[in-house]
């Protein structure tokens, strides 16, 4: 009778269960960068309008065209508003990653000890409640309580990057990895797209910064209760999977499927490949927390844009980004599944692309002045060329380890996330007046910071499963024609 249930069931779904699976990681994922992006475009209302320095001269700033910046929404609608300078306002904006740096590790050893299912769910709808709870703490105790919920909001996301991980290696055959792997961690760009625009949207319409909290909080919540019910850790514990794609999913994953093996962390923390991707990933955050966190204030700041404009343009690159990196992913799987690239060499050509494009269109935009137009191409185009991260530098832990990739996506976004913590504090203090050539020297950083981050990677990277995935090591030799092989076992 059970297993007629589950039959009739499994007949009910249109697609395989590990498609289901990715959708609602995305969406997962959509969810996480709502509530992490919110603040980014709700601070640029919650504060008094910004007073330039006598230092400057005019030529330094943009003209307002119709005074729609300084004439803030929030006042005209006697909204809460507070006297946060750059500096403060970059403290508040970076304290998310205080907390989000320290539960990766911690969650992605519960994703593989435990499964992955409750390890995202549950961090995320922690991330949702305390996102309803933020209008409420900020009136009662200013920006000293915002930063303590912030980091409590961060302690719930930490976990969101190593529970997928751990859940793509047991869902995610070889020949779809960088296709579903790109499906789920491109909802961070969706989520960017979304937040941005409809952040901008909802408080022009509403009036208020504290309406966006509520409905993203909201959503959260209701993905988390479809979550529950829908995506298991592993095919193993699926009640309705298919019987053929359960078989098929043991061919395809049959050195993942083994008993679980204790963490190798001497061979781990010794790997230079991984360190190597620590280092990319570095990179790629230092680019992408800038733009995340700052670039609705450059919008507004900068360019003058009201907010329901700054949160629609500043959405349109990663709505970009997002198209490239799904794009890419499907070229990139194809280039290797018929072997015109090896894993390595994927590896590396996608992550150089999303290095370099990025960092040059980045820093153009810059020198492009006050020419709104040109200015919102160049970041639209730096964005689109970090699209190729995804499958490049961010399935690489999957390469590496399929068994231990929830502590590899652990150790490899946590410590990508420290740039988190210090760039959006870096751009308040090196951008006090929101001027033209105070945010030029912010982008020549990024644009060093990729190129080094990204010569590491391409020298000391690869696609190629560690040894110590399986405990195993193996010494190839070749000599006269004849292949002897070594097999010695991690002590």
């Amino acid at each position: 009778m059970l297993s007629g249930w589950r039959l009739t069931v499994s007949k009910c779904f249109l697609i395989p269960q590990r498609y289901v699976l990715g959708l609602m990681g995305f969406l997962g994922m959509i969810n996480a960068y709502l509530m992490r992006v919110v603040l980014s475009v709700a601070i640029t209302e919650m504060v008094l309008p910004l007073k330039h320095s006598d230092r400057y001269d005019d030529s330094d700033t943009c003209p307002d065209p119709i005074g729609e910046v300084h004439t803030n929404i929030s006042i005209s609608r006697n909204q809460y508003l507070y006297s946060w300078d750059e500096q403060t306002q970059g403290l508040v904006l970076s304290s998310f990653y205080w907390g989000y740096v320290l539960t990766h590790l911690p969650g992605g050893i519960l994703a593989e000890k435990f499964g992955g299912k409750y390890s995202l769910g549950l961090g995320i709808l922690s991330t949702a409640i305390f996102t309803l709870l933020t209008p409420a703490v900020v009136k009662a105790g200013d920006w000293q309580w915002l930063i303590v919920l912030r980091i409590f909001v961060g302690f719930g996301e930490g976990t969101t990057f190593p529970a997928l991980n751990a859940l793509l290696s047991k869902w995610a055959p070889l020949s779809e990895r960088s296709t579903l792997g790109t499906l789920v961690y491109s909802g961070a760009q969706m989520g960017n797209v979304i937040g941005n625009a409809a952040s901008g949207v909802i408080i022009d319409s509403t009036g208020s910064w504290e309406s966006v909290f509520y409905v993203f909080g909201g959503i959260g919540v209701i993905w988390f209760i479809f979550w529950v019910f829908l995506c298991y850790s592993e095919p193993n514990s699926h009640p309705f999977i298919s019987d053929e794609e359960k078989k098929f999913l043991e061919k395809e994953l049959k050195d993942v499927w083994q008993s679980r093996r204790s963490v190798p962390w001497k061979s781990i923390l010794t790997s230079v490949p991984l360190w190597a991707l620590v280092c990319s990933q570095l990179g790629h955050d230092w680019g992408l927390f800038t733009m995340v966190s700052d670039l609705p204030k450059y919008m507004k700041s900068v360019l003058k844009f009201n907010v329901k404009q700054s949160g629609i343009l500043a959405s349109l690159p990663y709505l970009v980004m997002w198209i490239v990196s799904m794009s890419t992913s499907r070229l990139c799987d194809f280039l290797i599944v018929k072997g015109y690239m090896k894993i390595t060499f994927a590896r590396k050509f996608f992550t150089t692309l999303a290095s370099i494009g990025p960092g040059i269109f980045i820093l153009a935009a810059s020198y492009a002045g006050c020419d709104r137009t040109l200015t919102v191409t160049f970041f639209t185009l730096g964005m689109a060329f970090m699209g190729c991260f995804y499958c490049g530098m961010k399935v690489n832990a999957l390469d590496l380890s399929p068994n231990f990739a929830g502590t590899l996506m652990a150790i490899v976004n946590g410590l990508g996330a420290l740039s988190g913590i210090i760039t959006p504090y870096l751009v308040g203090a090196l951008t006090e007046d929101q001027m033209l050539t105070q945010w030029r020297l912010v982008f020549w950083i990024t644009l060093g910071v990729f190129i080094v981050t990204n010569v590491i990677f391409v020298i000391f990277g690869s696609g190629e499963t560690q040894w110590w995935n399986s405990g195993e090591k193996t010494i190839e030799n070749i000599e006269n024609g004849e292949k002897e092989k070594y097999v010695m076992k991690e002590t």
